[in-house]
């Protein structure tokens, strides 16, 4: 025990005498984070709060065309701005000044009116009804409204337009039907023959276990994500300074000494494990304290702190498994150094951090689950999201617990035989 305690010692002095590095490991995350939260929740504000300005051409100036604007403005998204011209439009879009023009076409009311009474005249001629509107029926020419994207816009805003566009077109068509039929049977317009408020409606609901609220927002979303990354950068200095301390002789002469390696490597694992602890309390400070300040949601961890500490502790582990590893194997600063930086980022890009799991490929998908940051970001989004209890995150810890213990072993194993006589 005094043999740990004091290989613990060395590596606490070795990592505080390094000021660069304890502020990669302690300043980097933190800026890191509040750049991603702030550039996040300015995104989901733009599309949930502000107004997108957006090019509107009425090539129609009929009723049809006065509801899709009306009904535009209602819907608390766009900014509208008239164009005259839409070859106008299509170049300022064309040119990134306006994400959307709509087009709507010359006639869309009129034309619509005489389709929708050809309509209505057919169906009470086949009841009898005789129509103050009979006559021959002409062919009209179906209206197309034109919408122009920024070549730049994401596909998923694209769609969503589209998706709006085309329910509040069915919903004028199907308010003209019932309005031509109010009229053929000689009802006022006042009477309510047919009531056009939609019969179906749609409920968010965030389903919840123990029926406590939790609302995701951006620093539920990346305060674990992002605290995952910064634990598992620390296989860089770890790693950095086991290939140091090779290459300067130290592990010569701990060699001379009745020290186990299994004991150097468990000094290192008590003073990293307390650097991602801390990692982790400083990110959580970051989100109930500061965050608010800045205009971002504050972090709720009422009655989760202990699980909290519970997955950082067990994603603290895996990290320095791994950097153990890599230090044990790596002959080279050259080495450690490029390879460990490049292996965390695919480990967070495969493990969800980036880009959520459900919208990779399934191929990648399945990769995903050999990720350990995929499963410590699980556990996280099981505390912070799903408010869960000790039970449902077992198997995730579990997950993170043998990768420590598995590359721990290999770290042992192969230094053992590499320094065989």
């Amino acid at each position: 025990m005094h043999k740990l305690l004091v290989s613990a010692k060395k590596e606490f002095w070795l990592l505080t005498r390094d000021l660069g590095g304890l502020a990669v490991l302690f300043l980097m995350p933190l800026l890191l984070v509040i750049t991603i939260t702030l550039i996040q929740d300015n995104t989901f504000k733009t599309i949930q709060e502000n107004k997108i300005p957006i090019l509107l051409v009425d090539l129609d100036q009929g009723a049809v065309s006065n509801q899709v604007i009306i009904n535009l403005k209602e819907s608390s998204l766009f900014d509208i701005v008239k164009e005259e011209s839409e070859a106008n439009a299509q170049d300022l879009v064309q040119k990134g000044d306006f994400q959307l023009a709509i087009i709507l076409p010359k006639d869309l009311t009129k034309d619509l009116n005489l389709k929708i009474d050809q309509n209505v005249s057919g169906i009470l001629a086949e009841f009898g009804v005789e129509s103050d509107h009979e006559s021959s029926p002409i062919i009209i020419e179906k209206k197309e409204i034109r919408l122009y994207f920024d070549p730049a816009t994401q596909q998923s805003f694209k769609s969503s337009v589209r998706n709006n566009i085309d329910k509040m077109i069915s919903q004028i068509e199907s308010q003209s039907i019932y309005r031509a039929f109010q009229e053929e049977l000689g009802e006022d317009e006042n009477a309510s023959i047919f009531d056009t408020e939609s019969f179906i409606s749609f409920t968010e609901i965030v389903p919840n276990t123990n029926k406590k609220e939790g609302i995701p927002n951006s620093t539920q979303h990346n305060i674990p994500a992002w605290t995952l990354f910064a634990i598992f950068f620390i296989i860089l200095p770890l790693s950095i300074n086991m290939v140091n301390e090779k290459n300067q002789g130290t592990f010569i002469r701990l060699r001379t000494q009745p020290i186990p390696y299994a004991t150097v490597l468990g000094g290192k694992t008590i003073i990293f494990l307390w650097v991602s602890l801390i990692q982790f309390i400083l990110m959580l400070l970051l989100g109930i304290y500061i965050f608010p300040l800045m205009g971002l949601p504050k972090l709720e961890v009422t009655g989760r702190i202990p699980l909290l500490l519970t997955v950082a502790f067990f994603a603290g582990l895996a990290a320095i498994g791994l950097g153990l590893l890599l230090g044990t194997i790596a002959k080279s600063q050259e080495q450690s150094a490029p390879f460990g930086a490049t292996f965390v980022v695919i480990l967070a890009a495969i493990g969800g951090v980036w880009v959520p799991v459900f919208a990779m490929p399934n191929f990648m998908q399945t990769l995903s689950r050999l990720s350990p940051m995929n499963w410590g970001l699980n556990a996280f989004y099981d505390v912070f999201l799903r408010n869960v209890g000790i039970g449902e995150i077992i198997p995730e810890i579990s997950a993170l617990l043998l990768f420590f213990i598995v590359t721990t072993a290999i770290a042992i194993i192969y230094n053992e035989k590499k320094n065989a006589v």
